[in-house]
């Protein structure tokens, strides 16, 4: 294991690339959903290796909800499995979306917009479902906060697929948030995409404004 002196206390994942990835693969662009759920575990795993207190990972937005039926059906029910799986792991589980949306999975209901507790609850756990930046933001407007706000501020955003762009990422949290970009594709995760990322932000000069 490698020993790092500075640690993000909480990280951003964008698992981006599945449908990219399934084509190069030879399967349909639906099918690259259902195989980024394990690479889901495997870095959960590293992060409590490595003491990550808190971690967010982008399910699916409301613009996602664009795509067409199969491509919507496969990502929702891969969100699906990945928090029934959790259930049995030791994290305290936070779903945050739009539960107003009919694209909102019933299945989760009981986890959304509350935080639950699995196990020990060794990490924070948020994940963004039928989630919208717009959404969140206006919830600040008429309730005096953000339908966000049990989720703290980032400090590293790791980014998959190679695009450069934040895509509606909690935008008030990651307003002062390093953002790593690995040109692999999500499925394609390998442990040394999450060391290479803590090596990079060792050199990352944190001074939130100041």
């Amino acid at each position: 294991m490698d020993s790092f002196k500075r640690i993000p206390a909480h990280i951003g994942i964008i698992p981006d690339g599945n449908r990219r990835w399934a084509e190069e693969n030879g399967y349909h662009k639906k099918d690259g959903y259902e195989h980024g759920i394990n690479p889901g575990f495997e870095l959960y795993e590293m992060m409590l290796e490595y003491g990550i207190k808190e971690a967010t990972f982008y399910g699916f937005t409301k613009d996602n909800n664009k795509r067409e039926r199969s491509q919507r059906d496969a990502f929702t029910k891969a969100c699906v499995e990945a928090v029934e799986l959790l259930s049995g792991r030791d994290a305290n589980l936070l779903v945050i979306g739009n539960t107003d949306s009919p694209a909102f999975p019933a299945e989760l209901s009981k986890y959304a917009n509350k935080r639950v507790a699995f196990g020990r609850g060794l990490i924070n756990i948020n994940f963004l479902v039928n989630y919208d930046w717009e959404w969140d933001l206006k919830n600040m407007m008429r309730n005096s906060c953000l339908a966000s706000c049990d989720i703290s501020r980032i400090d590293l955003i790791i980014r998959w697929g190679g695009r450069r762009r934040l895509s509606g990422f909690l935008p008030a949290q990651s307003v002062y948030a390093d953002f790593y970009i690995i040109e692999d594709y999500w499925p394609a995760f390998s442990k040394s995409h999450f060391i290479d990322a803590l090596k990079w932000y060792q050199d990352c000069d944190v001074t939130l404004g100041g």
